[in-house]
């Protein structure tokens, strides 16, 4: 989820909006509609005076029916048609009030004003995209078609409604067509980080993004250049070393001390290993990828290990079972093991060492002798050791360091009851 928290974030801001407009455009749609309602229900007004003016004046319904067909209204007569309508008919509004009349009377006392109060309703109604009035007196009830009023139509909120979803899901499609370079990019970086040296982050591009990629390109052949500087380098020392090492060697034979033959073979064979550890440690490092990796058993490593240290198997306790197995470049992990086993044999205290896997499927060599006297990190360091007088580089730990960075493993140390505990996490 993390490597896609840009997209997530842009999608939740998109849910979010659209989420956000969506209740607000409802709201305002309540709102808007119950405005009409409240405006086109006041039309009730005019229809209750007509009709109580039929009523006291007991006129006509031919003139009933004129005076409301001045306002566009016309009376529902059908039965049926009226049961249905109300029966059917969604409600509107709906509202009580009373009606005051006042009317000028003569009794044996004289004249005297009469007010009458009447509880009336109406009732606003919507049947068939049709607007009806119900009129509700205590002597009958009316129920009025309005030919005029049409049901409310949300046409224009819903027209804005849909154009603002549409802005912004537009905006939405053009940040992600902004992002994809950058996807892209991503993707690229991945593949030059996994060893992929000649991919090219070239672009033409001349927004922020194809700046940046633009930039990184420009690193990329700077880098590239001086890996291959440093390759080249590196290779041509080791070749140039090794014919006047060769040389010398042959030269060393010719003396005539014994002393300084055996001094002079042993400085050369010295130089023959510093040269052959440089070259182990420039191919870990120059190592971009994975494919001479391979699934081997475990034990037939160590073998390979203990075989390529030359020393006698007696002194090394092998405690795995052959079911172990491990996906690995067999020549640079066998080199680590064997380094690990020339160390414990140089500082043991007994020279033995125990190799075995613990609880957490981890590879461990134990070895009896005092406690390290700088934190690991010290001795995984080129040309560092603790005794000047051991036939070492102090490369040893640096070299099985890195061959298991190569493996994405970290070599890790432990100290308890005077064992040291070296381990392959």
């Amino acid at each position: 989820m993390k490597r896609h928290a840009v997209l997530i974030t842009i999608l939740f801001a998109l849910i979010v909006s659209l989420a956000s407009v969506s209740v607000v455009f409802y709201e305002f749609y309540k709102l808007n509609r119950q405005q009409y309602i409240n405006h086109i229900f006041t039309k009730y007004s005019v229809i209750t005076q007509i009709y109580r003016e039929h009523q006291q004046r007991l006129s006509s319904e031919i003139m009933l029916e004129a005076n409301l067909a001045v306002y566009d209204l016309e009376v529902v007569k059908d039965k049926n048609s009226t049961k249905e309508i109300l029966g059917k008919g969604k409600v509107l509004k709906r509202e009580g009030f009373k009606s005051f009349n006042t009317a000028l009377m003569i009794n044996n006392k004289g004249m005297y004003t009469k007010n009458t109060v009447t509880n009336l309703r109406a009732t606003m109604l919507r049947f068939k995209r049709q607007i009806y009035f119900q009129i509700e007196t205590p002597k009958g009830d009316i129920l009025i078609q309005d030919n005029q009023l049409k049901p409310y139509n949300p046409v224009n909120i819903i027209y804005a409604y849909a154009m603002t979803v549409m802005t912004i899901c537009l905006s939405f499609i053009l940040v992600l067509r902004k992002l994809s370079p950058l996807i892209r990019l991503r993707k690229k970086i991945a593949l030059y980080g996994a060893g992929n040296m000649d991919i090219s982050f070239k672009t033409s591009s001349e927004d922020e993004i194809g700046l940046v990629a633009n930039e990184i390109e420009k690193a990329r052949v700077r880098i590239n250049n001086i890996l291959e500087s440093r390759t080249l380098f590196l290779r041509n020392l080791m070749h140039e070393l090794k014919t006047p090492i060769a040389k010398g060697t042959i030269a060393t034979q010719m003396l005539e001390s014994k002393k300084q033959r055996e001094r002079f073979s042993s400085i050369f064979k010295r130089l023959e290993s510093l040269v052959t550890e440089f070259a182990m440690i420039e191919e870990v490092t120059s190592l971009d990828d994975k494919r001479d990796f391979s699934e081997y058993r475990l034990v037939d490593i160590i073998d390979g290990a203990i075989d390529m240290a030359m020393v006698e198997r007696s002194r090394v306790s092998v405690e795995i079972g052959g079911d172990i197995k491990i996906h690995a470049n067999y020549r640079l992990y066998t080199t680590a093991i064997k380094n690990m086993i020339d160390n414990a044999m140089k500082y043991s205290s007994d020279g033995h060492v125990r190799i075995y896997v613990n609880e957490r499927g981890e590879l461990c060599f134990e070895n009896k002798g005092e406690r390290l006297s700088h934190p690991l990190h010290y001795y995984i360091e080129p040309f560092t050791k603790d005794n000047p007088s051991k036939n070492s580089f102090g490369l040893g730990l640096y070299l099985v360091d890195s061959i298991l960075k190569a493996h994405d493993q970290v070599l890790a140390y432990e100290y308890e009851n005077g064992v040291n505990r070296f381990i392959f996490a």
